[in-house]
């Protein structure tokens, strides 16, 4: 081999690797073993299994950004073909890139926080944010909860496909379709001060007291004393007109 395929079959093999067993799981006489080479090949390539992994990481996650810059970058379209375009954009590569997904997903070096896969996500999330925020605006909603709403609809998106990666039981399209239908008809619904209906502490204070109302009315009407029976008129004799007189 050449030392650019070299390279390229040790990315190969690391990269199926560190999907399977993820980053601290996998030695650098294993990369070897698997590769057919000997240790001092990997180290002359990438300086140990840090820079192997570095060098994949970096590869996926530009794939990846790529994608979904690209699904997110057309403002003019409907908000909607924006969200389905993302989620397409994010499952179309979880197909293409299974073991690539898997690598960015799995643990990773703390050494190297910046390169992860939660950096992407927030970059990710923050044009999500520029997109609500616009949205928002345009029908008059506080924007206040954009930059949550927006790592909702990210993550929401990840971990579902995350899920999916490992149960493809459905295609991409009815993926996506479920994800856009959950999403889309929330976002279109949103009230513009939503609140808690029920576990919020003034809801449970309301029912508190409606509860305490109620249990007061029935305490009264089963404890309040029966009221006495009308007497019954009882008709009086009528008087003589006059005494009769004594005899005698």
């Amino acid at each position: 081999m050449t030392a650019l395929q070299r390279r390229e079959q040790l990315i190969r093999v690391g990269r199926a690797l560190f999907a399977s067993k993820g980053f601290e799981a996998v030695s650098v006489e294993e990369i070897a073993a698997n590769a057919k080479v000997s240790k001092p090949i990997v180290y002359e390539h990438f300086g140990g299994k840090e820079g192997l992994y570095a060098v994949i990481v970096d590869r996926e996650m530009r794939e990846l950004t790529n994608a979904l810059i690209e699904a997110l970058s057309d403002t003019k379209a409907h908000p909607r073909q924006i969200v389905e375009r993302a989620a397409l954009a994010l499952l179309t590569y979880i197909e293409e890139n299974s073991e690539g997904f898997q690598v960015l997903v799995r643990d990773s070096p703390t050494t190297d926080p910046a390169g992860s896969f939660n950096s992407l996500l927030g970059d990710i999330s923050l044009r999500v944010e520029d997109l609500l925020t616009a949205a928002f605006k345009r029908r008059k909603l506080s924007a206040k909860g954009v930059p949550y709403y927006a790592q909702m609809l990210v993550g929401m998106t990840v971990f579902t496909g995350q899920y999916w990666a490992d149960r493809p039981k459905v295609n991409k399209e009815q993926l996506a379709a479920y994800v856009v239908d959950l999403a889309w008809h929330g976002l279109s619904r949103l009230d513009s001060k939503p609140i808690l209906r029920f576990e919020s502490q003034k809801a449970k204070q309301l029912a508190a007291k409606e509860d305490k109302e109620r249990r007061d009315k029935e305490r009264s009407e089963t404890t309040a004393p029966d009221e006495p029976d009308a007497p019954v008129e009882t008709a009086e004799p009528d008087e003589p007109a006059y005494l009769p007189a004594s005899a005698g």
